[in-house]
């Protein structure tokens, strides 16, 4: 599934068109992986609409990849064929830069991405550098693999970062592929932390429920207290003005996105000091992922069991399940079934 150029997403929109190509053929260090999953990710609605940094076109969009090693290129020699990997938004980084070497590869200059600056998994086959891919425990389906692989990853980063500590509320504004996944993380490194969700439709907020929240309301309504940190996982900017007044002194508002959308940027003029900010709250943001990002939440996610709730697609259905995904027709992750998943 190709993407020509950028546009708006409109409810009949097929902005990926279905196309045959012979197979990639694996570089020096490569690998050729077999597609059976990929998950698909809201970063594919901006850079379908153009909010993400350019993508290389024409491109095949899918930064959420399982598949099967089928070839590996001249010095590859990582995996062996038949390899379940997965691939994640790192596609590359250059490894010498100081942000390489002091552990963001995250920002490097030179990063990057799947799907974006290289063709990714909405494809039957794909080439990716060894070093890029990850081994995937055997106790996760290809179809529960592929969300973790961003969704549960940029999650993880984000808890990371949002440094709460066991027995602190935590919130989550909005509760989609990713929301969900950092629920059952901080139930399973927090289990004495009350998590807080925010969202917008009241299926969403009994998702919440249903999946261990401890209160869930809209994104107008106060919490049962003020958190220590709020992770923002909305594509607007309203949820973030106020979540910021439920913040305790000290707190943090981690905003896990790529863009903000435009149309309710006036919600930003309504953005007040004293009430929002002072008393040293801070807002983060999140950059993409790094490799142990990658790395340290699969080897938790089999730990704790932590399992996506997945929609699925056929590889011919990305256009309906990216337009399903803009009107926010969500619970949990969406996944295309590409060959062989299972």
């Amino acid at each position: 599934m190709v993407l020509d150029r950028i546009a708006p997403l409109t409810p009949d929109a097929e902005p990926l068109r279905l196309a045959r190509a012979p197979a990639p053929e694996p570089g020096p260090g490569e690998v050729l992986l077999r597609v059976a999953a990929c998950g698909v990710c809201h970063t594919e609605l901006d850079e379908i609409e153009g909010r993400t940094p350019p993508p290389r076109l024409p491109v095949i969009p899918g930064h959420q990849v399982v598949g099967r090693v089928e070839a590996a290129g001249p010095g590859a020699g990582r995996f062996r064929i038949g390899d379940r990997v997965g691939v994640a938004w790192i596609y590359w980084a250059c490894g010498e830069c100081s942000a390489c070497r002091g552990g963001d590869e995250n920002l490097c200059a030179g990063f990057r991405a799947t799907g974006r600056d290289a063709d990714g998994g909405y494809a039957e086959f794909m080439a990716v550098p060894e070093a890029f891919a990850h081994p995937l425990p055997e106790s996760l389906s290809d179809e529960a693999a592929a969300p973790l692989l961003c969704a549960g990853a940029v999650g993880f980063r984000s808890l990371r970062l949002a440094k709460v500590c066991d027995g602190e509320a935590l919130g989550l504004t909005g509760f989609g592929a990713s929301g969900h996944l950092v629920l059952d993380m901080a139930r399973a490194l927090y289990p004495n932390s009350p998590v807080f969700v925010w969202a917008r439709s009241p299926g969403e907020r009994d998702f919440a429920r249903d999946r261990g929240a401890a209160w869930a309301g809209d994104t107008s309504e106060p919490p049962p207290e003020p958190c220590r940190a709020v992770i923002d996982t909305t594509p607007v900017w309203r949820p973030v003005v106020e979540a910021l007044k439920h913040l305790l002194p000290g707190g943090r508002l981690v905003i896990n996105a790529i863009r903000k959308e435009d149309h309710d940027r006036d919600a930003l003029l309504s953005l007040d000091y004293a009430r929002h900010l002072w008393m040293e709250r801070e807002v983060k943001s999140v950059a993409n992922v790094t490799r142990r990002d990658v790395e340290d939440f699969l080897a938790l996610a089999a730990r704790a069991g932590i399992r996506p709730e997945v929609e699925t697609y056929p590889l011919e259905g990305a256009n309906q399940a990216l337009r399903e995904l803009k009107a926010r027709k969500i619970r949990g992750a969406k996944v295309l079934r590409v060959s062989g998943a299972g």
